[in-house]
């Protein structure tokens, strides 16, 4: 086997991975997919143990590997990654799938849990981390399609609706509802975790893209009913708004909320000065989402396929 130093990540180690995760894009669909901020999010997020959950490998100097593990609050689900550049030998890759396993079992542990649901996104045309996700038993589970709207001209609000009201997250009770309505909207989703609006706040307020005059609350009569949270993740690689989150409450669905959010967003975003606006959107959700974004003008432009695994904590 090849010679590799592992060591822990330190925050001042976000321009190394980030280089190394750019060429790992470029690689894998042509362009990089992550800017700087990206990788400072991901080795400060709350829940994320810098000493415990990730591994660098150096070879001769150079970063070739970035690999963690990485718990969803208290569940038993937990997100791996396993970044490994290009032309590295083959022998350094398996190696890290198992530590990141390995990690991904001691969590739940942890946790009480007496079993693991892992999840790995897997860019569809890279083939090479495809095959090493299948050889190590995981499945294709669901896919999320990024999808995109460009704006070419005059993007006008919609009008307000009737009873209907908006109130932007630059209040701690606006940011209540917020989380409300978020738990509520995504509950049968792929993936959702119930967290408790300490934890769901700060996830999101320590990401440098947060920006929360750019969460919106709507109420009907009252009562809060929607939202859409917007971000700056892709403000600086493609000049676009993110939409991040976008809920309606069971019982206010049907109403026309979603689209009307969604247009209040895209003119929002056109008032900022971007190019346009992203979202993922799972193509499996249990609402009709992905119809309501084309039909709303977007298209998808890169599909990101998420891999999954259960495994026994204890053998």
């Amino acid at each position: 086997m090849d010679t590799y130093e592992l060591r822990r990540p330190r925050v001042e180690d976000a321009p190394e991975i980030f280089e190394l995760a750019s060429a790992c894009t470029v690689e894998s669909i042509g362009f990089a997919d992550v800017t700087l901020d990206d990788i400072a999010d991901e080795l400060v997020e709350p829940g994320f143990d810098r000493e415990r959950d990730g591994w660098l490998a150096w070879r001769d100097g150079t970063l070739v590997a970035w690999a963690w593990a990485c718990r969803k609050g208290d569940s038993d689900n937990v997100d791996i990654e396993v970044l490994v550049r290009p032309g590295t030998p083959d022998d350094l890759a398996p190696r890290l799938w198992e530590l990141v396993l390995g990690r991904a079992r001691e969590i739940a542990a942890e946790l009480g849990h007496e079993s693991v649901t892992v999840d790995i996104g897997v860019y569809r045309p890279d083939t090479l981390q495809r095959d090493m996700a299948a050889r190590h038993g995981f499945a294709p589970a669901t896919s999320f399609h990024r999808m995109r709207v460009d704006f070419t001209g005059p993007v006008e609000a919609p009008e307000l609706p009737a009873g209907l009201t908006l109130h932007r997250g630059e209040s701690e009770e606006v940011l209540r509802e917020a989380h409300r309505v978020q738990q509520e909207g995504f509950a049968e989703h792929f993936g959702f975790v119930k967290t408790s609006f300490e934890e769901w706040f700060a996830r999101r307020d320590a990401s440098a893209s947060t920006d929360w005059s750019q969460a919106l609350v709507a109420r009907i009569d009252g009562e809060p009913a929607a939202l859409v949270i917007g971000t700056d993740q892709f403000a600086e690689d493609e000049d676009c708004g993110y939409v991040l989150t976008l809920a309606v409450r069971p019982a206010y669905r049907g109403r026309g909320l979603g689209r009307f959010l969604l247009r209040t967003a895209f003119a929002e975003d056109h008032a900022r000065g971007r190019k346009g606006t992203l979202l993922h959107v799972d193509s499996n959700n249990t609402t009709p989402a992905l119809g309501l974004y084309t039909s709303a003008g977007m298209r998808p432009v890169l599909v990101i396929d998420v891999w999954r695994l259960t495994l026994k904590v204890r053998t």
